[in-house]
């Protein structure tokens, strides 16, 4: 770990209080795991091992890989696989990385005590935050490494050393096999790094020469992504057939950037985001003409981020306020660094602006968008019924669900006694190639079905197209959008 300034440690540990009591907030209230992402994240990490195929395949190549190996392991114990509660944990500690880094940021930058603990507090306090790092999802992991990667920069644009340390660079891998969110940011971080480390001195023909050694790390990790992705789906990049294009924003740049910022507003408040949009540009042009605050494009960098959902929501992804929980972090550093600028004045700008942030967005607000967002599956319920039914007549066979549409429900099947090696999958190889494209009934003693959500799942596509899929099958249950069949009885 970077050697953090005693206020950055301070934060660092009281985050990791304040981050214990969320989770225990939002498992009392049946939060921990309503995100159906949540679920289908436990379901990746465990399927490595419990699986009709076991193998580092299972890792796929939807998501990146980094999240689901840290909890591969862990996630065999059934009770954390049930409950997501290492996976919390990891979300915990990397909420603690996260402020700690951003205070580390702003006060390395600027020298300010109020500046860091402005951009940590604007951060940690937001209710969205800390409902996420209180699930299994991936974006706390994606704050703490990203932020640190930031941090790292820091250290060696300010470092007499010319060449970067390879912790530089490796703390780069980890962050760009966590999210796509990773991607832009190093990029913008390498190329704000390399103007920092010239502005302090550098000659450019060296600077140019250590970015570019830093650079090979991302390149070389995203050339390994899609190897891999390459090895476990046959195509080298997978960007669709998980969604059905929604055409609200779709090809619409104007339209996608006023969703974009109205979503941030929704999670952070009007205040917030004026801040965030006066500070980027005054900190963009300190950075240009004055050479001791060229740094301040470090933290400019954290919002690169907003590449990703607007590439996503223009190529007709449909709208998701969680892509906008990103944009938090490199707000909150942004006007930290900025309010720092005033020196001593700062005091007078931060309070006054804390305040009036979390009145607009207070912590453990349960009306808070990524917690509403979070429980837009109302068919937890419906589907009880569904299990209720398999649990009565299941007689040992396997089932065949897709888990690009049902993976949070196979995690809910597992507190009845369902093991994720008794599911036919995507990920199960030739065995659901020959299942889908030939005859089911010869593999699977049960087919599940999501008949609603995106339109459908592939099973009910395919059901749609050949009407004679499931024609050995007997539809024997419903409830929640799925649909249970079972193989009927051959007489012999």
């Amino acid at each position: 770990m970077p050697s953090f300034d005693g206020l950055s440690r301070v934060l660092g540990v009281l985050a990791a209080i304040l981050g214990t009591f969320a989770a225990t907030v939002y498992w009392r209230a049946g939060l921990t795991l309503s995100h159906y992402d949540a679920k289908a994240h436990l379901v990746v990490a465990r399927r490595v091992f419990d699986s009709l195929t076991p193998s580092w395949e299972q890792f796929g190549a939807v998501w990146l890989p980094l999240p689901h190996v840290i909890n591969a392991i862990p996630v065999q114990i059934d009770w954390f696989y049930r409950t997501g509660a290492f996976a919390v944990g990891v979300s915990i500690l990397s909420f603690a990385i996260t402020v700690a880094c951003v205070s580390a940021i702003v006060r390395s930058l600027t020298g300010s005590r109020t500046g860091a603990f402005l951009a940590a507090a604007l951060f940690a306090l937001n209710p969205n935050v800390l409902y996420l790092q209180s699930t299994p999802m991936t974006e706390p992991l994606l704050f703490a490494l990203t932020s640190l990667a930031v941090v790292r920069l820091i250290e060696w644009a300010k470092s007499d050393a010319p060449a970067a340390r390879p912790i530089v660079g490796w703390t780069i891998v980890a962050a760009c096999l966590t999210r796509y969110e990773a991607w832009p940011i190093v990029g913008a971080a390498i190329v704000a790094a390399a103007y920092f480390k010239w502005r302090n001195g550098l000659p450019p023909i060296a600077v140019i020469h250590e970015a570019v050694r830093i650079t090979v790390y991302p390149i070389a990790t995203v050339i390994f992504f899609l190897g891999m992705s390459y090895a476990c789906t046959g195509e080298w990049f997978v960007t669709g057939g998980f969604y059905v294009p929604d055409p609200k924003l779709q090809g619409q740049p104007q339209a996608v950037y006023q969703a974009i910022r109205g979503g941030l507003i929704d999670l952070t408040g009007s205040r917030f985001v004026s801040a965030m949009t006066y500070a980027i540009p005054i900190m963009a042009i300190a950075a240009l003409i004055r050479r001791n605050w060229s740094g301040l494009l470090m933290p400019i960098a954290l919002v690169a981020l907003i590449a990703l959902p607007f590439y996503a929501f223009y190529s007709g992804h449909p709208f998701r306020i969680r892509y906008e929980v990103p944009l938090i972090l490199g707000g909150a550093a942004c006007i930290g660094a900025a309010v720092s600028l005033l020196r001593f004045a700062a005091p007078l700008l931060a309070i006054p602006l804390l305040i009036g942030v979390m009145l607009q967005a207070s912590p453990f607000d349960r009306t808070a968008p990524m917690i509403v967002e979070a429980q837009l599956d109302k068919n937890v319920a419906g589907r009880r019924a569904v299990t209720e039914c398999l649990q009565r007549s299941y007689d040992g066979t396997t089932i065949m669900a897709s888990m690009g549409s049902l993976a949070h429900y196979m995690q809910e099947l597992s507190l009845a006694g369902f093991d994720l090696d008794e599911f036919i999958h995507e990920g199960s190889g030739p065995i659901w190639q020959r299942a889908y494209y030939f005859e089911p009934s010869l593999f699977a003693g049960w087919v599940l079905v999501e008949e609603a959500a995106e339109g459908g799942d592939m099973l009910y596509q395919k059901q749609k197209a050949s009407p004679g899929f499931l024609a050995a099958y007997d539809r024997v249950c419903e409830g929640g959008n799925v649909a249970l069949y079972k193989r009927r009885k051959t007489s012999s």
